[in-house]
């Protein structure tokens, strides 16, 4: 199969189809395939680490998922009706304005996630999957866990707290300042800004779980306060599983 789809693109749904006899489980939701040849030393940088730091009760929501490695993927110029053009699986690299990072497709209920790990730092490739775990999370995170994170999101909309946790947070809380007055209601704008943040907020937390990263200072940036406050909520939430924590002082009690 491997030689087959070097020698052409393949639509993501097509390759889940045609890999999905060859997926490897990891535990009893995950499973992975690699489309190039990995040593047991990347099997567990990319695959196995940051699963084992997914907490289970997060796990416990989702699909069944299969984490695809690939080498490339190019975003795709054609056209499905009624939904998204997939991503295409490609082994040369694509021209820098059509490279992908990463894609989901969910085929008989289970979802694969793609990442385009050639020529990508390991580093970059956690954010990737952190994200994508925590975009798949909102949609099947219990309305009771969503209701608590958007009122400390209302909270800090009625103080007109400062900055976001990501980009495309920042400019979706803006728009919603800009154009609404009661900040707190419950409205359209308001919904895109609160799954965004939600989704911002869960892939730091999950990847603060896996590495020790460092949030920059800046402008835009949500006071490290705040921060922390939606943080110890997600914690609440989703405990990290034995062995591991999200703050340096947890880290330090046990020693």
């Amino acid at each position: 199969m491997l030689a087959d789809a070097a020698a052409q693109k393949t639509p993501i749904t097509e390759f889940t189809v045609r890999s999905r006899e060859a997926m490897t489980p990891v535990s009893n939701k995950f499973s992975y395939f690699p489309a190039l040849p990995l040593s047991a030393e990347e099997i567990h940088d990319y695959v196995e680490e940051p699963v084992a730091s997914l907490p289970p009760d997060l796990i416990a929501t989702l699909p069944p998922v299969c984490i695809a490695l690939v080498p490339y993927l190019e975003k795709s110029n054609g056209r499905r009706r009624g939904a998204k053009p997939d991503d295409l699986v490609s082994f040369e690299k694509p021209a820098e304005s059509k490279q992908s990072s990463s894609g989901e497709t969910i085929v008989e209920g289970a979802a694969t996630l793609f990442f385009a790990i050639k020529d990508q730092p390991v580093a970059d490739y956690h954010y990737h999957f952190y994200r994508a775990v925590a975009a798949m999370s909102v949609d099947h995170a219990s309305d009771e866990h969503l209701n608590q994170f958007f009122g400390l999101l209302r909270e800090e909309l009625h103080s007109r707290v400062h900055g976001e946790v990501d980009q495309e947070g920042w400019r979706l809380k803006q728009s919603l300042m800009r154009k609404q007055t009661n900040l707190r209601r419950e409205t359209k704008l308001f919904r895109e800004y609160a799954r965004q943040a939600f989704i911002d907020t869960l892939t730091l937390y999950l990847h603060g779980i896996c590495c020790d990263i460092d949030v920059e200072p800046g402008p835009r940036q949500l006071p490290g306060r705040h921060l922390r406050k939606r943080l110890q909520l997600l914690e609440t939430l989703y405990p990290p599983p034995t062995g591991y924590t999200i703050f340096p002082e947890e880290s330090n009690r046990g020693q």
